[in-house]
């Protein structure tokens, strides 16, 4: 049996700060070559429990502990941080924060470089890792230049340079697309196989992670661990929906037709799940059940693309003359929710900037209304449109939250009797009200996302664009910010999501456009878009796994399966109207 690489022993940590422990009690072991989930929703400790694992606590995050962390047996009291990160490797959810190079070659060779490995060699382990991660492409580019998922590459290929003994990994999936995120946990698992690597992860995407398979799930709630168990254990218990967390789409599918959830249905993943006769004829009993949805009935045309183009022109960009936009013609209508999903650098978030004016289309027409949204400048497009971006660091400008949220509406001149109500209003929604006094340089990175998203939403526009809003969140959060989303839409306000998260899309869009390779290249409900294989593999999306459940099961239609657990999931768990 492998030796514990890893130990927490009745460690209990308290922030200086904070009045309570953020961590009570903990008693983990982690054997050398094992794959550890760690679950929980936010606040729970998990960030801090990695921060104790890779040395930021106590070096970087002051704090009083009782217990002992080791590695490798070596208590870490005992260690610098340099010494620490020579047995762990971490690769961070905000890539941004972690970026040291000014190339991506340099980024990765940053490790290398201070252990004065020979430039030969140094040159070599660069470019093997770099197509390991498929950034090969990249090594002469500025980070800055990438897309959300290429950083996420860059930053794990920064970590496997060096060889560790403990890859730990804060929200992998967070910023790729669905299939580019299998990738990554293909990737993960390879490297656990190929060099027996210890390797953790903390995430919030619990289906994602489990297309690979894990060891073993640890589930924290309120700074305790309240579980350590097998997939197959953890998911045939009803511990993950009580503590927050979402369970994969198959098993809730499971549940709503009555069927007993057991570690002998091998439940860890659609894959290895075994299913009796007796649990199909369940499901399709229930599939027979349900009603199909009403047509949706969506106002007026809002906002309307007519043979868009826009090529960037700018030295910035990686390359530059590259065409964007493609002759993109779409209808926004009035009151819809509508998802905007595709593989990362697809074109997604430039739509949406050049819908705000913050790039102008060099071809085409759009409208808001029917008025030429050329003759708008970007302050008058933002009386009608608000855009929330993908990373908070680049929204926040106040030091202090309630300044932050109450920005845009000291802008226009309100009220601050006003001011204080919408701000309130909308921390307590977005689950910020207790952090109401708090410096932004505080939060975590999630919250900082809560953040930008409550500046916009105090300020109420007519039509609300959110790139990956719900990225980082735990499940009760990510529920929070879209049921408050969903009620401002019923509401009036037209919402349009960029998104990686094919969860979200099946649960709250009512209509779904795919982008690749700069063109719009389907439209439809997101049932239509995730069971069309043609369409998930142009735009590196990911088959749901209700379509293949629907498969186990015999049911042929596995689109119409799929719709029904949408329309299910509205009128009888959500009450939708």
């Amino acid at each position: 049996m492998s030796s514990p690489i890893l130990q927490f022993e009745n460690f209990t940590f308290k922030y200086n700060a904070q009045a309570e422990p953020t961590l009570y009690g903990i008693d983990l072991s982690v054997n050398k070559g094992e794959k550890v989930l760690i679950a929980g929703a936010s606040g729970c400790g998990k960030s801090t429990l990695a921060h104790c694992i890779n040395g930021l606590v106590p070096f970087s995050c002051q704090g009083e502990s009782t217990g002992d962390v080791k590695l490798d047996g070596k208590s870490t009291k005992a260690m610098s941080i340099f010494e620490i990160s020579k047995y762990v490797g971490t690769v961070l959810q905000d890539t941004d924060g972690q970026f040291i190079g000014l190339t991506v070659a340099e980024d990765i060779a940053f490790a290398l470089e201070n252990q004065c490995v020979e430039d030969p060699e140094l040159h070599e382990r660069v470019l093997e890792i770099s197509k390991t991660v498929s950034i090969d492409r990249h090594l002469h580019h500025s980070p800055s230049e990438l897309s959300g998922g290429q950083k996420q590459r860059v930053s794990l290929a920064g970590v496997m340079v060096d060889e560790v003994d403990i890859l730990l990994f804060d929200e992998p999936l967070a910023n790729l697309d669905p299939e580019t995120g299998k990738k990554a946990m293909e990737l993960i698992d390879l490297i656990h196989q190929k060099t027996g690597v210890t390797v953790i992860i903390i995430e919030h995407r619990l289906e994602d992670v489990l297309w690979r398979k894990m060891d073993r799930i640890v589930l924290l709630d309120k700074g305790r661990i309240v579980a350590d168990k097998s997939p197959d254990e953890l998911l045939s218990t009803g511990l993950l929906v009580e503590k927050g967390i979402r369970e994969p789409l198959y098993i809730t599918a499971l549940k709503y037709a009555g069927v007993k959830i057991s570690p002998d249905k091998k439940p860890e993943s659609i894959g290895s799940l075994n299913l009796t006769e007796e649990d199909k004829e369940q499901v399709r009993y229930w599939f027979k059940e349900t009603a199909l949805p009403e047509e949706d009935g969506r106002g007026q045309v809002l906002l309307q693309a007519e043979g868009l183009n826009f090529t960037y022109k700018n030295e910035r960009k990686s390359v530059p003359g590259f065409q964007a936009l493609r002759d993109i013609s779409l209808e926004i209508k009035e009151g819809e929710l509508l998802a905007i999903v595709g593989k990362n650098g697809a074109g997604k978030s430039t739509f949406s900037k050049v819908v705000c004016g913050f790039e102008i289309h060099d071809g085409g027409r759009l409208t808001l209304r029917g008025q030429d949204l050329l003759e708008l400048s970007i302050k008058e497009r933002a009386e009608h449109i608000g855009y929330i971006m993908q990373n908070p660091n680049q929204m926040i400008s106040h030091p202090m939250i309630f300044d932050e949220v109450a920005f845009g509406l000291r802008n226009r001149g309100t009220e601050e009797e006003v001011i204080e109500q919408k701000v309130e209003e909308t921390l307590k929604i977005c689950g910020l009200w207790p952090f109401r006094n708090w410096p932004v340089s505080a939060l975590s990175y999630g919250q900082k996302k809560r953040v930008t998203i409550a500046s916009i939403l105090a300020m109420e526009p007519e039509l609300m664009i959110l790139d990956e809003p719900t990225a980082g969140q735990d499940f009760r959060h990510y529920t929070e910010i879209m049921e408050f989303l969903k009620t401002l839409n019923r509401q009036g306000i037209t919402i349009v999501i960029i998104t990686h998260d094919m969860h979200l899309m099946l649960e709250y869009a009512q209509r779904a456009v795919v982008f690749s390779d700069s063109r719009l290249i389907a439209e439809g409900t997101p049932a239509d878009i995730l069971t069309d294989s043609e369409i998930i593999e142009k735009a590196s999306l990911k088959e749901t796994s209700l379509y293949e459940l629907a498969m186990k099961c015999g049911i042929p239609d596995g689109r119409d399966f799929v719709q029904h657990f949408i329309d299910f999931e509205r009128r009888s768990v959500r009450g939708d109207d």
